[in-house]
């Protein structure tokens, strides 16, 4: 299932964009942001269970910001799993 994030404004990135199929996340982009890191990150959690991305994401800060695009992304999947996971 696709799926659109549009993360606080505390952040470089704007929006984020993932699919989750099977409880996996795949074909995760942010839009805005830091691309070299956020490229990473995307590399590194495709095809992982999203309840241990959000372990992993959750809580990392920018700065002074209290979050992160890391940190958004972890909302981004509770609330996905608030709104399809029944």
């Amino acid at each position: 299932m696709k799926y659109e994030y549009k993360t606080s404004p505390k952040v470089c990135s704007v929006k984020i964009n993932f699919e989750v199929e099977d409880n996996k996340l795949h074909n995760l982009k942010y839009t805005g942001g830091c691309p070299g890191n956020l490229q990473m990150i995307s590399k590194l959690l495709e095809g992982k269970d999203i309840d241990e991305v959000i372990e992993i994401c959750k809580g990392n800060l920018c700065g002074l910001r209290g979050t992160s695009c890391a940190d958004q992304l972890a909302l981004a999947l509770e609330k996905y799993k608030e709104e399809n996971v029944k």
